[in-house]
């Protein structure tokens, strides 16, 4: 259909039709399935009424190839103007091939795997029958005690730019109507859900609109320059406004200032949450905030349905809201081809087929071993082959590895750890207790595991967290992992043997207790379907870690938030005198994280020298070219991802002491050396100034080049 043939079809719909348009509902309420869908808030009393299902416009959580065909047709049966229906899921990090927690993925610092993996769930998702998924999740993230970071890829604005990017190539294509494997992404959630207070979720948000542009929006905006379809409201409020209601951010930064034309949907009730947040009376005027917002989608609460009719016949609403916002749900279901083939890419043969395919398995194995980050090594891994190795804790051959919004992945698909080491060692002998539970201990799993542990050689602990302790609504005031656990490595750590600690989780933990008992530590996350296969290469050396973390980890929940991009103070501490009181720091832990955003390590070393700028000046209309020379020192081939940092030495406002600006993958043999190449403009100096504008400063500029945000080498130049 063209623009017009839609607009005429806009002017043939009756006002209830149109507002139906508006209304998503989970697939128990349509005809054709019994299936409840995926539902992720509490079911209410809706007050939805046959004709409203019969006109409703989108369907959430209901997937599966003949599912979804027998929801259309019996839809369409009864559809006055055969209006398809749209299909959304959270497809976050896979489809029923899993990959990695979008967090392990940010750690790969690889887009181009990035990509593949939504391109991968989108297929997927496609042949299943889903037309939406409700991804990518670009929140910027400080606070681990926030459950929903497993969903982000960090704290850096431009690397989770980039990820944004990455993520809405994979899903969407270049064309979703001639190619209907894929999907129409949606990117969330607007705007800054990732910074609640206290680390809380659904919690208030409160931030200078400087650092709300400057932090928060790059990686909304990346993913609508990519293309991004829809855009999902947040559940927060942004400077004391719900965002679901709030006219500035979605009227004027999402449409006016950005230009963006697309679909905007509610996240789960959240019209009807601005009545518990104090910013409406009742639904009546929750559906009026939130329609003159320019939310054209509301998801699972009856607000509009039940109270625009009377909202426009009283005069306070126009029509012509309510027919811009079903205009622009036409033109998604038409980009989507839905107009010609309602059906688009469902096929259940096809299905068969597709899903969890061995080249989709093998692309989630290839970003599991590319997103585990070795975070400690003192020469105990790769282990050798023939080694006797003792294999214990909770994660030892369980299935709990795909992590939250594992879509319709199964648990008993999962590659476990303990089956993968037992395949890849051959001479070496390979024991296996669980040791204890996720948080409890008896004495005959300490016994069992003592035992276990006596007869060998090497120690590989399998801890972390369950699955359900982190994602939406897992927010914790305690990070470090459970206390059983700990004891664990206690006890063990009495038998004077070498142990390797391999994590699985969803989060930045405190990991006192067992990183300084440890003599490696592997940070796996939760890796996904082929994750067991991954972990267990890295173990023995098959792969080389090569991955670096995105977000910081604390020394304790004491400091959070901490990360790497943070202000100086007038105050700031002198490494060299600790003992100073009357300065900016703690009396009881260091100012620094454990392990600084950009860290980790692998199976060998490089070297770094040679830091040179092209010129001590740069004007405007100039770039400036960044060298460093990268050595392999080590005895094997490794990947090096070298990082470029810079400060704004004195801003009219207050700059951070560093931000990321750009990195390069180096591989490199036992030996050679390589040179990394950056390339800075005066584009990439600029920042928001106390009045809003965007601009840079002339003045004093550092560089910083190495393989984390910490330990680096430095130049600087002058901007004039």
């Amino acid at each position: 259909m063209d623009n017009k043939q839609l607009q005429d079809l806009v002017e043939q719909m009756t006002l209830e039709e149109k507002i139906a348009q508006l209304l998503q509902l989970t697939a128990h309420l349509h005809e054709g399935t019994d299936n409840e869908g995926q539902v992720t808030g509490p079911m209410e009393e809706m007050g939805i009424t046959e004709p409203m299902v019969t006109a409703s416009g989108s369907v959430l959580g209901l997937s599966g190839a003949q599912a979804v065909i027998d929801v259309q047709q019996s839809y369409l049966s009864k559809s006055r103007l055969g209006i398809p229906l749209l299909f959304m899921a959270d497809v976050v990090h896979g489809f029923k091939t899993i990959f990695p927690i979008p967090l392990a993925i940010g750690c790969s610092w690889n887009t181009e795997l990035a990509e593949k993996s939504a391109e991968i769930a989108a297929k997927e998702s496609a042949v299943s029958g889903i037309h939406v998924t409700f991804a990518p999740m670009v929140d910027l993230v400080r606070d681990p005690r926030w459950g929903r970071v497993m969903e982000t890829t960090g704290e850096d604005p431009y690397l989770n730019s980039l990820f944004a990017r990455a993520f809405v190539r994979g899903y969407q294509g270049d064309n979703l109507k001639d190619n209907p494997d894929r999907l129409a992404a949606c990117v969330k959630h607007f705007a800054a859900y990732g910074a609640p207070e206290g680390g809380r979720d659904y919690n208030t948000v409160n931030m200078s609109e400087r650092q709300l542009r400057e932090q928060y929006l790059p990686a909304y905006r990346a993913a609508l320059d990519e293309g991004c379809e829809m855009v999902m409201t947040s559940f927060n409020t942004v400077d004391g406004i719900p965002a679901t209601g709030n006219e500035k951010l979605l009227r004027g930064i999402l449409r006016d200032e950005w230009d963006f034309d697309g679909v905007v949907i509610s996240d789960w009730a959240s019209i009807r949450e601005m009545i518990a947040h104090g910013a409406a009376e009742d639904d009546c005027e929750a559906a009026y905030r939130a329609i003159r917002a320019g939310v054209d989608i509301e998801m699972m609460t009856p607000c509009y349905v039940n109270h625009l009719p009377q909202l426009i016949e009283s005069g306070r609403v126009d029509e012509a809201l309510i027919d811009e916002a079903v205009l622009r749900i036409l033109h998604l279901k038409n980009k989507l081809g839905l107009f010609e083939n309602p059906l688009r890419a469902a096929d259940p043969e096809r299905e068969r087929e597709v899903i969890f395919c061995e080249e989709h398995r093998n692309v989630s194995y290839e970003l599991a071993a590319k997103s585990s980050v070795l975070l400690k090594n003192n020469g105990l891994l790769p282990l050798h082959s023939d080694a006797n190795i003792a294999l214990i804790g909770p994660f030892a051959q369980s299935d709990d590895i795909l992590g939250w919004w594992s879509c319709v992945g199964a648990k008993e698909d999962a590659v476990q750890l303990g089956t993968s080491l037992k395949e890849r060692l051959s001479g070496g002998q390979l024991s296996i207790a669980e040791g204890c539970g996720i948080d409890s201990i008896t004495p005959e799993q300490l016994e069992g595991a003592l035992e276990t542990a006596r007869s060998a050689d090497i120690i590989v602990l399998a801890l972390g967290e369950e699955s359900a302790m982190s994602g939406e609504g897992g927010s914790r005031t305690d990070i470090r992992l459970p206390e059983a656990q700990i004891e664990l490595v206690k006890q063990l750590k009495s038998l004077g043997k070498p142990i390797a600690a391999v994590i699985f989780n969803g989060r930045p933990l405190d990991l006192h207790g067992i990183f300084e008992e440890a003599d490696a530590v592997l940070e796996a996350w939760f890796p996904g379907s082929e994750g067991g296969a991954a972990i267990a290469d890295i173990l023995i050396g098959r792969v080389n870690p090569s991955a670096r973390l995105t977000m910081s980890f604390p020394q304790s929940v004491g400091q959070v938030p901490v990360y790497y991009n943070h202000f100086n103070t007038g105050r700031p501490m002198d490494p060299r005198k600790t003992e100073e009181r009357y300065v900016s720091k703690y009396i009881d832990s260091p100012n620094e994280p454990l392990l600084p955003f950009g860290f980790g390590l692998s199976y060998t070393t490089f070297e770094y020298s040679d830091l040179t700028i092209s010129s001590s000046e740069m004007k405007a209309d100039q770039t400036l070219t960044v060298q460093v020379s990268v050595k392999n020192t080590g005895d094997r081939e490794g990947v090096e991802t070298v990082q470029l940092y810079i400060r704004d030495v004195t801003g009219e406002v207050v700059r951070p002491l560093r931000e990321l600006k750009g990195f390069e993958k180096l591989s490199l043999a036992p030996g050679e050396s390589g040179t990394a190449t950056f390339t800075l403009t005066e584009e990439q100096l600029r920042y928001y100034h106390s009045d809003l504008s965007f601009g840079s400063d002339p003045g004093t500029f550092q560089v910083f080049v190495g393989p984390n945000s910490r330990d680096t080498l430095e130049q600087s130049f002058k901007l004039i």
